[in-house]
This record gives C-alpha cells, sequence and structure tokens, in this order.
C-alpha cells in the first residue's frame, strides 16, 4: 500500500518506520525540511528506541522517503496518515492551525485529479472536529465530497515514549472511526500485518476513546501518587500497598501507570486532559475529578521543591529532566518545572541527560531547548559523574539504567529519588523517596 504521513514528530516519525517495516510504500511529508533530510539520510529526528534502526533500513530498501512536497506525496499514495501536532492553547483548547493547513494542502491536492483517497488522521482530536473542521476544509479545498470523491477516519494512537515500536506492533486493539465501508476497509489495509482487535465505530467514538484513556491514564497517576503521600505519613510502604492493589485485574484493570512517584508530563496527558476540561465547560458540565487533576499534578511538583529545600543545601544536581527515561522529549516535562523553580530559589543547579543532551546537537528537539530552555541548557553537564562532582542533592528523575551508578559514587550527598531507581538504601548517601 501506498502511504504519505504527513507531520515528522514522534508519532509520524513512529508510523511512517513502522509501516514502511511491514512492507508498505511510505513517504513523509514536513514543512521542516531538516527533518526531510534527515529522513532522507537513513536516521531518525527524534531519539526513541529501535525508530532509528527501522528508518535507515526502509530508506535503503526503497520503502521509505520524506519530502515537502504535498501534492506530490498524495498523488503517489492512496492513503494519507495525519500525525500532525495539536498542542493545547492557553485557555486549554487544542490548536488546530497545523491540522488545518494540512487539509488544506492534501485538499488542494486531491482537486487536482488524485483517484479516491483516504485520509486517515492519528493526530488527537476533539469530538467533533472530524466533522466540524477536517471534513469542510477538505472538502473546500478539493471542491469534492467525503465519503463519496474521498474517504476520511480516525484512526488514534495509543503510543508510548520509550517503547512506542513494541506498542505499535503489539497494541491493545486498533481503532477506526468511518462512517463508510470503503473507507474502513482501506484504514484495515494498513495494520492487515498486526495481530490485534480492530474495532471500527463511529467517527466521534474514536476521537473520544482517546480522551477517556488519557484522562484515565492522568488520573491513575495522580491517584497513585496520592495514595503513596498517605502511605509515607502513616509509615506505609506504598509501593506493596500498590502491588496488591494492582492484583485485582477484574475490576481495577491494569497496573499502568499506577505507581507512585513524580508527576506526569509529556505531550499528550496534560494537554489532552486540559482539552476534555474546557470542552466539558463549553457544555456546562461539571467534572470535578477531572478538574481536580492537574492541581494535584502541580502539588507532587511542589512536593518535590519541598523535599529539595528542606535539605537545607544550596547545590543541586539532577539525573534526568526529559518527561520519561528513554525520550527526548521535553514537552510539559516536570522535572523542567522543578528546575526552573529551584532555580528561582536561587538553588546552584548542575543538571545531565544522556537523550537531551543528543538532542540538544542533533533532532528536532535542538530548537525547543535554544528557544524555550536556554538557561537549563546552559546548566547540562557531560556525565553523572560531573553532575555528582557539584551537588550537595543529587535528584533522580528517570529511571535511566546509568544512573545506579551513583550509589557506588556519593560522598554525602541527600538522594531525593523520584522515580524509585533505589528500594532501599545508598551507601555513602541519605535516600528519600517522594512518596514512599
Amino acid at each position: 500500500m501506498r502511504v504519505a504521513v504527513f507531520g515528522l514528530g514522534y508519532v509520524g516519525c513512529v508510523s511512517a518506520a513502522c509501516l514502511a517495516n511491514d512492507g508498505h510504500e511510505v513517504v513523509g511529508v514536513d514543512v521542516n525540511p531538516l527533518k526531510v533530510e534527515i529522513v532522507n539520510s537513513g536516521k531518525s529526528p527524534i531519539v526513541e528506541a529501535g525508530v532509528g534502526e527501522l528508518i535507515a533500513e526502509a530508506v535503503a530498501a526503497g520503502r521509505l522517503r520524506a519530502t515537502t512536497g504535498a501534492a506530490e506525496a498524495v498523488a503517489g499514495s492512496e492513503v494519507s496518515l495525519v500525525c500532525v501536532g495539536t498542542p493545547g492553547n492557553p485557555n486549554g483548547s487544542p490548536d488546530l492551525t497545523y491540522l488545518r493547513r494540512v487539509c488544506r494542502d492534501i485538499g488542494a491536492a486531491l482537486g487536482a485529479g488524485a483517484a479516491r483517497h483516504t485520509v486517515v488522521i492519528r493526530s488527537t482530536l476533539l469530538p467533533g472536529t472530524i466533522e466540524e473542521t477536517v471534513v469542510p476544509a477538505l472538502e473546500v479545498h478539493s471542491g469534492g465530497k467525503a465519503g463519496r470523491d474521498f474517504g476520511v477516519c480516525m484512526n488514534p494512537e495509543f503510543l508510548r515514549e520509550g517503547s512506542s515500536v513494541r506498542d505499535f506492533y503489539a497494541p491493545p486493539f486498533t481503532l477506526v472511526g468511518a462512517d463508510d465501508e470503503e473507507t474502513a476497509a482501506a484504514a484495515r489495509r494498513l495494520y492487515a500485518k498486526i495481530n490485534a482487535p480492530l474495532h471500527v465505530v463511529p467517527v466521534r467514538v474514536a476521537e473520544m476513546v482517546k480522551y477517556a484513556c488519557n484522562s484515565f491514564h492522568a488520573l491513575k497517576v495522580s491517584f497513585a501518587n496520592e495514595v503513596g503521600n498517605v502511605c509515607k505519613a502513616l509509615g506505609i510502604d506504598s509501593h506493596e500497598v500498590m502491588r496488591i492493589f494492582c492484583q485485582d485485574t477484574k475490576l481495577n484493570l491494569s497496573p499502568s501507570y499506577l505507581k507512585p512517584g513524580f508527576a506526569f508530563g509529556g505531550s499528550c496527558l496534560p494537554k489532552d486532559l486540559r482539552a476534555i476540561l474546557h470542552r466539558a465547560k463549553e457544555l456546562d458540565v461539571e467534572t470535578p475529578v477531572l478538574s481536580a487533576i492537574l492541581p494535584s499534578n502541580r502539588r507532587q511538583v511542589a512536593r518535590a521543591v519541598e523535599m529539595v529545600l528542606r535539605t537545607g543545601r544550596k547545590r543541586v544536581g539532577v539525573l534526568g529532566f526529559s518527561f520519561k527515561a528513554g525520550t527526548d522529549d521535553l514537552r510539559e516535562s516536570p522535572m523542567v518545572e522543578l528546575i526552573e523553580t529551584l532555580i528561582g530559589k536561587g538553588l546552584q543547579l548542575a543538571v545531565y541527560d544522556r537523550d537531551v543532551s543528543l538532542a540538544r546537537l542533533f533532532g528536532a528537539n535542538k530548537e525547543y531547548i535554544q528557544r524555550e530552555i536556554p538557561h537549563i541548557s546552559n546548566l547540562m553537564r557531560g556525565s553523572v559523574g560531573e553532575v555528582l562532582e557539584h551537588a550537595e542533592v543529587v535528584v533522580i528523575g528517570s529511571e535511566a539504567e546509568e544512573f545506579r551508578a551513583v550509589e557506588s559514587q556519593l560522598r554525602g550527598q541527600v538522594v531525593i529519588d523520584l522515580v524509585r531507581l533505589f528500594e532501599g538504601g545508598v551507601p555513602g548517601g541519605e535516600l528519600q523517596g517522594i512518596c514512599w
């Protein structure tokens, strides 16, 4: 199958690499010529386990290339996979600027005489967006009619950064929101080699499922953290409590995310939670539980700040500050918020994250680092050892395996573990867990 993937960010790169690996002919489309150049050179513009290898193999085999030309990509494809970002506006609503631009470009290409085409939306969209924004834009710019001249469906992704390739090939299910069988059939062919249940549902159902999932994941993180905080105050092992809690797979569903620790962040949970709260407000629907999640999450960041300040020490080292180990993604990272707060309190910081260091030199996050957090970039060190030489307090912000070496290098520092990397004490230092 010939597929055009619009947007070579995280979701687009993973989708393009995996679909090409499954034998599809894939062309990636992005307005950023640097990303196009990186892909065409057989490299990945994102830091994600396994993606670089898949892109190198697919490019070498001639199954994957990239371009800035939307018309060329649509004309040579049967399906367009839209993977552009829908970042949050200040009021919580999604910013659809990139989505509208891609719909304009695809619509114009369809109007130029391309054969019947299927537009598959992977971007996260609030219910009603396909009907109210995507379809009208495609129809206006193509002069055609959805369902007759071209198909449109919703195909939300459920990829976790750090394990996205595994998630792509072994999802809990594949979800397609389509209102006609021809469109659904085209989407099915994309995932013919994926061994997972495939559900075809109405478009609005597919749009809403992603928000239901991410809102629940956000809730689980905050729920586990609040249980952990109470447990710590009572002298109870919170991880043992939650281990038993998670044995109930009939009612408690899954152990995923139910692990007391630090705040959640990233490009999905905070943004999507704000979006569904914004929509609920528009509908005059009260959501007291969902509304409490983000304040609870911010409270977890404040708790970590208080732990550092209570030590009374001024020199702080931070190990890991992307929002999740194994990725360079800094969007809404609670570790970045923690670092910025400590800087504002007058503490002296040194920070290290191998994946962020790589992104600073090469990759799609380079511009973000230089534009949004240059003050943090200036605090970065080249190794764990350099951070330990500076620090009186060491904050562990991710589960990266290299940080375990801290155990053998401590010289009286306080270690504040936000991820439970160390389950017992640490020789040569004092260990504090955030909610255990």
